[in-house]
């Protein structure tokens, strides 16, 4: 076995939901969870299909956000993985949904951060054993953290 460490490729302004699913229905599924959800986004999606033709699949309704989706796809390879690409909204719009879509094993990252992710690679094929995601704590929050906390997430409209 091999490990390998894959940078994922985030577009400025994006972020990026890494997952498993079990099927190539996933991607018709997706695709309906992500507009359903949040009518205004904009996203890409591509799924690593890991038997039959072994095709990335693609979806979505930004092409350039389909195209960076399916390179990140194609440099992290392990089957049954799909990568969303999305703007104009976060991953808190849509993580509920896609995680009741029937095919949907896991969410292993949804972020804007730096993102890596961890591949063991046998005589099969490839598989994620993790993601690195963003950087290592500096400190606690103290009360002025809090209060940046706080006023920020009101000031996007998360909390009144």
């Amino acid at each position: 076995m091999e490990l390998q460490v894959v940078r994922m490729e985030t577009p400025e302004g994006c972020n990026l939901i890494l997952g498993q699913s079990h099927f190539i229905k996933t991607v018709e599924d997706v695709y309906e969870a992500m507009v359903t959800s949040t009518p205004s986004v904009k996203f890409g999606l591509a799924f690593c299909e890991s038997s039959g033709e072994r095709l990335v699949r693609v979806e979505g309704n930004d092409e350039g956000l389909k195209h960076s989706a399916v390179e990140n796809a194609l440099r992290l390879g392990c089957g049954h993985s799909f990568v969303i690409l999305l703007r104009e909204a976060y991953p808190i719009n849509v993580l509920n949904q896609l995680k009741v879509v029937p095919e949907v094993c896991t969410v292993y990252a949804a972020t804007a951060n730096p993102l890596e992710v961890i591949v063991a690679e046998t005589e099969q094929g490839r598989g994620v054993l993790g993601v690195i995601d963003g950087q290592v704590p500096l400190g606690v929050e103290d009360e002025e953290g809090v209060r940046w906390r706080k006023d920020f997430l009101r000031k996007i409209g998360y909390k009144t």
